[in-house]
C-alpha cells in the first residue's frame, strides 16, 4: 500500500498546536478540505485504544461521511499514531523549531481516488489546521468598563490591596494573587495554584504607575510550575500584552475602565469573566 507525505510549518507554540489538534472545540473549526464543507461534530478520546469519529458534511447536506478509527501509540507534544476503520494507518508528527512547529502526516493510500487527489484533500485540511492554529495566537484587545458608586482613592485601593484583590479575581481562578509590586518599573507575578500545589500564570512589568489614575502593565512571560519563562516560542503570542487600569473621577464615583489584550483562544473566556470580576469589585467597593 503506497504512503502519502504532507507537511505544513504552522506558526504557533508547540502547546496551543497540540491543543488545536486534539480537542474537538477546535477540530470542528478546521477539519474540513473546502470552504463548502464543514465538520458539525467530532468526538476524541485521546489514548491508546481511544476511538475518534469526525463528521464531515457538505454544507448543502447532500452528502457525508464519518472519518473514525482508534488510537494506537500518543507521545504528548511528539507524536500520534492510528488506524482507521478502513484498516489503513495515520501517523502525526509534531516537530518544535524555533520559530513554528512542522506538523507532518504519513498515511496509507485508499484504492477508491487518485493518490494526487487524495494528497491535494488532506493537504487542503492541514492547511486550514495551519491558518485556524495561527489565528488562535493573533492578539485581540478588548476594552470593559464600570460605573463604582466609591471615590477614585477608594476604587484604586480596594483593586489593588493584596487582600481585596484575591476577592475580586475570584471571577478569574479561585484563589489567584500577585507576588511583586505595583511601582512602575518593577516586576510582577499574577498566580494561581493548581490542584497539586504547583503555580501558574503571567510574569508582567509594570509600565506606568501613577496613583489613583492608572496602572499599565506590560506582560512579558509565562510562570509554569514556578519557574519565570521569559524566551522561546511558549511565550511569543503573549510578549508585549498589555492590561491597563484608568480610574476617571466622575459624578457619584469613579469610572474604571480597562484594557485587557488576550488571543482568539482566550477572548470568549475573558469576554465572560472581566465583567464579573468588575461586578464583585464594585460590590466591594459600594460596600
Amino acid at each position: 500500500m503506497s504512503i502519502i507525505r504532507i507537511s505544513e510549518e504552522i506558526h504557533s507554540p508547540l502547546s496551543l498546536v497540540w491543543k488545536s489538534w486534539t480537542l474537538p472545540d477546535h477540530i470542528v473549526n478546521w477539519n474540513y478540505a473546502s470552504d463548502s464543507w464543514h465538520c458539525p461534530k467530532a468526538e476524541n478520546k485521546l489514548q491508546p485504544d481511544g476511538r475518534f469519529s469526525f463528521r464531515m458534511e457538505a454544507k448543502d447536506g447532500c452528502m457525508g461521511f464519518d472519518f473514525s478509527g482508534k488510537y494506537l501509540d500518543i507521545k504528548e507534544g511528539e507524536s500520534i499514531s492510528s488506524v482507521l476503520d478502513d484498516g489503513r494507518n495515520v501517523h502525526v508528527k509534531f516537530e518544535q523549531k524555533k520559530e513554528y512547529v512542522i506538523v507532518s502526516q504519513e498515511f496509507e493510500a485508499e484504492k477508491d481516488n487518485s493518490e494526487e487527489l487524495q494528497k491535494k484533500g488532506w493537504q487542503a485540511i492541514l492547511e486550514n489546521f495551519k491558518s485556524y492554529t495561527e489565528s488562535l495566537a493573533a492578539i485581540v484587545r478588548m476594552n470593559f468598563e464600570i460605573l463604582i458608586k466609591a471615590p477614585v482613592e477608594k476604587v484604586y485601593e480596594t483593586m489593588l490591596a493584596e487582600d481585596t484583590y484575591k476577592q475580586w479575581t475570584y471571577a478569574f481562578y479561585p484563589g489567584s494573587f500577585y507576588r511583586g509590586s505595583w511601582d512602575e518599573g518593577e516586576k510582577i507575578l499574577f498566580i494561581a495554584r493548581d490542584s497539586e500545589g504547583n503555580e501558574g500564570g503571567m510574569v508582567a512589568r509594570v509600565k506606568k504607575s501613577i496613583p489613583n489614575e492608572v496602572v499599565s502593565l506590560e506582560h512579558y512571560g509565562i510562570l509554569d510550575k514556578g519557574e519565570e519563562i521569559t524566551e522561546g516560542p511558549e511565550i511569543s503570542i503573549w510578549a508585549g500584552a498589555l492590561e491597563e487600569y484608568r480610574f476617571e473621577p466622575v459624578a457619584g464615583g469613579t469610572l474604571l475602565k480597562i484594557i485587557s489584550d488576550t488571543n482568539r483562544e482566550y477572548q470568549e473566556y475573558f469576554e465572560n469573566t472581566w465583567p464579573k470580576a468588575l461586578e464583585s469589585l464594585k460590590s466591594i467597593c459600594e460596600n
